[in-house]
């Protein structure tokens, strides 16, 4: 559901969202504090978000 918007890149306080060529490719867990910014930020396509918050251990 990503429409490679970048706003999770964009928005991320930590800079754990990775980008390759313009698009976002993943996100670096070493980094990232799971503030859950960029899940908040993602419009997703057709309202359905590309990132969704877990918690840890599921």
């Amino acid at each position: 559901n990503c429409i490679q918007c970048l706003f999770c890149w964009a928005y991320c306080p930590d800079m754990a969202v990775n980008v390759k060529d313009g698009k976002m490719t993943g996100f670096d867990y070493d980094y990232c504090k799971g503030c859950g910014i960029c899940a908040l930020e993602c419009p997703g396509k057709k309202g359905n978000k590309a990132i969704v918050m877990e918690e840890e251990g599921k």
